[in-house]
């Protein structure tokens, strides 16, 4: 009977395991099928290096370069901002709350605010940004710009406002896979160094997060997936035009595109917005091989 369940379990494993592989397969068949037309009319290099979004034109133009340069602006923004913030709020829930009945107290009370930071809808973080942050950044930049002729104002909707939006909502996904990540180090490895005569802060900055350091490579990955994905959010608060993306410009994201076009399209719009959907899908991708196969050099290192 127990071999019967063991075989059982394995077969139910690996079947899982291969709807996992064929979904993926299927999502990327799928996007291919959808994203390649347009390429044909376009043109790859019309798409990817024009800066003119003008779809509804007669002559109309494609082209994504500024949308391209807002997601990575924007993503490489918030993981700057958001990953040491989530990094050491992890460091003190494992390693410094550790001790004491008021520290364990403290770190329970932040774990719960962590685990509601993740559970807040996206439109949520969207709409306190759109009502909190936006008139702030809206009187920062009318202080900075205050007789400038070639600014153009954009009420405080700008890559900064997204930027800050990101990196508060990457926090907790960085938060949870970074803590778990750091327990998983053995207390044996600490009391090695502080046995050894490192202080606690050098014991965790020199032993423990770099024994630690590919589980949260793990927690940047989805980070920046998390980031580059988002579009409710930072369509509320980035303003929506497509510029540079320069802190105080309103700025257009590649998903807030497809969110925002993607209703009212037909024929090659509609044809276009798919090709944009391959190339953040063909992205994304892109970035988690990349940074996979640097959590695998750390290893062998």
């Amino acid at each position: 009977m127990n071999k019967l369940s063991e075989k059982l379990a394995h077969l139910l494993v690996g079947f899982f395991g291969c709807m996992a592989v064929i979904s993926v397969a299927a999502i990327t068949i799928y996007m291919l099928l959808k994203g390649v037309p347009a390429l044909t009319k376009v043109g790859i290099l019309d798409l990817l290096f024009s800066a003119e979004w003008k779809p509804t034109a007669n002559p109309a133009s494609f082209g994504i370069l500024y949308m391209i340069l807002s997601s990575v602006v924007g993503t490489a923004g918030a993981i700057l901002l958001g990953v040491p913030v989530g990094l050491l709020t992890a460091v003190f829930l494992t390693d410094i709350t550790n001790t004491g009945r008021v520290n364990r107290k403290l770190a329970k009370g932040l774990s719960a605010a962590v685990e509601l930071l993740a559970a807040i809808p996206s439109v949520i973080y969207g709409l306190i940004g759109m009502m909190v942050l936006n008139p702030r950044m809206y009187a920062l930049e009318k202080k900075i710009f205050t007789g400038s002729t070639t600014h153009q104002f954009t009420g405080g909707s700008n890559m900064l406002s997204a930027i800050i939006v990101l990196a508060i909502m990457i926090l907790p996904t960085v938060i949870n896979i970074s803590v778990s990540s750091i327990k998983a180090v053995p207390d044996s490895m600490r009391n090695a160094s502080l046995a050894l005569g490192a202080t606690k802060i050098q014991t965790i900055f020199k032993v423990v997060l770099p024994t630690a350091s590919s589980g949260i490579m793990t927690g940047i990955v989805l980070g920046i997936g998390r980031a580059l994905g988002e579009a409710m959010a930072i369509n509320m608060v980035a303003g929506g035009a497509v510029n540079l993306p320069l802190p105080f410009c309103s700025v257009k994201f590649l998903t807030t595109l497809l969110v925002s076009e993607m209703a009212y399209s037909s024929g090659l719009h509609r044809q276009a917005l798919f090709t944009v959907g391959l190339v953040l899908y063909l992205f994304i991708v892109a970035i988690n091989l990349i940074l996979t196969k640097m959590k695998k050099g750390g290893k062998q290192e």
